[in-house]
């Protein structure tokens, strides 16, 4: 039972990377999934969430209007479409599950080895 993030790598700044976050041994039924990010010596930032139940997403503020998550309908895949890259956005990527409920984001209780996702200016 584990979840795989993939998808990372170099873009350029007002680049795209398409992040996915995979389910092995499990389906995403009623999880919600997240996405966070960490950058070493600072704290874990949560970036986006949606949930298999209602559809419902959420976004960080530093990333509304340029990401886009998505999920499939055989709850095994939930994707991060990630559009106009920053420097910023420059972190290690993984997805956990719960992610976030009602509007809040959650710690997550099992989560995948992350991607790098490295932005150039």
């Amino acid at each position: 039972v584990q979840l795989q993030a993939s998808g990372g790598g170099l873009a350029q700044a007002g680049g795209s990377l398409r992040l996915s976050c995979d389910a092995f041994g499990f389906s995403f039924y009623e999880y919600s999934v997240g996405w966070f990010r960490q950058v070493p010596g600072k704290e874990r930032e949560a970036v986006s969430c949606i949930s298999y139940s209602d559809g419902s997403v959420m976004y960080a503020d530093s990333v509304k209007g340029r990401f886009t998550i998505s999920k499939d309908n055989a709850m095994k895949k939930v994707t991060l479409q990630m559009n106009n890259l920053k420097p910023e956005d420059t972190a290690v990527y993984f997805c956990g599950v719960p992610g976030c409920d009602s509007g809040s984001w959650l710690q997550p209780i099992r989560r995948g080895q992350g991607t790098q996702v490295t932005v150039s200016s």
